[in-house]
């Protein structure tokens, strides 16, 4: 489709309208204000983001070390899990993208479940995700996870709280079990402001080649930044364990979010030959545990 052709909006420009409409007076001067390369968020401790050069050029370092770490992988056995968890539009798609790249397909892949279909949902609300775990020599991304409960049903209705409540039980022994049966699991939320989050969604409404990351959740979510606020930040005083810790990357700028991802795993594997030129530090300012998460 070329760039002059007309194309159908989606949501009949739902997006759009909240903009002009719904959204905090704050938020919408700072998206008009902003310079392609501004990060909104006043409280992000980067006012810019990350050069190309210097993204690339560390990027470019960090995938050989992943090619490292799948080589032990296969050559040890080793089970890896990583969970990718955030708010929409906070760049788990694109994380997930650099972290595969230059890996071997056959033994690094992405799971993405839909929503359960009738008979799983009458399952053990773990169980349809036992199948996708790693098996030895295997990475596995989960995008998203079973922190759905957690989170996207509680705020959509989609579970009741008895239902929630007994995932929070269970969550942290099953966690647990998984740890224990050898699987280096590692949960990553990435979380984005509010002013870059609405940015990035329109966006997506006025590029149709964009268009598939957009659902009507998106667009009623926007409505519920509070509610979503609440349950992450419930959702990480139950489910932040010693076993299982979460690391919390503020990915208003997907380049530096991307390049400590991928260090904040790299950075928990003892892998061989790992090279701590190319590994990095990682930016503790922006990755680390729950306490820097922003609301």
């Amino acid at each position: 489709m070329s760039k002059t052709q007309p194309f159908e909006i989606p949501f009949d420009g739902a997006i759009s309208r909240f903009f002009e409409d719904e959204a905090p007076a704050d938020i919408r001067n700072a998206i008009k204000r902003a310079e392609k390369g501004d990060i909104l968020n006043p409280d992000y401790p980067h006012s810019e983001r990350m050069p190309r050069k210097a993204y690339e050029k560390e990027l470019a370092a960090l995938q050989i070390e992943l090619v490292k770490l799948q080589f032990w992988a296969r050559q040890s056995g080793a089970r890896i899990a990583v969970v990718f968890e955030g708010r929409d539009a906070a760049g788990k798609g694109g994380t997930i993208k650099r972290f595969r790249e230059n890996l071997n397909p056959r033994g690094a892949r992405v799971v993405a479940l839909s929503k359960p279909t009738d008979k799983e949902a009458t399952q053990w609300y773990f169980q349809r995700y036992i199948d996708h775990l790693p098996s030895g020599g295997e990475i596995v991304f989960f995008d998203r996870s079973w922190y759905n409960r957690g989170v996207v049903e509680k705020v959509f209705g989609f579970c009741t709280g008895d239902q929630r409540e007994h995932f929070f039980t269970q969550v942290p022994e099953f966690e647990s079990m998984l740890v224990d049966e050898g699987i280096l699991l590692f949960k990553i939320w990435l979380n984005v402001g509010r002013g870059e989050q609405l940015r990035r969604f329109l966006q997506r409404e006025n590029d149709p080649l964009k268009h598939w990351k957009l659902s009507w959740i998106d667009v009623e979510g926007l409505k519920k930044w509070n509610a979503y606020s609440n349950a992450i930040q419930e959702t990480f005083a139950r489910s932040h364990t010693d076993h299982a810790p979460w690391t919390i990357v503020r990915s208003d700028d997907k380049r530096r979010a991307r390049i400590n991802a991928i260090r904040a795993v790299l950075s928990g594997i003892d892998y061989d030959h790992k090279d701590p030129r190319g590994l990095g530090r990682v930016d503790t300012a922006i990755c680390g545990g729950p306490d820097i998460w922003d609301a």
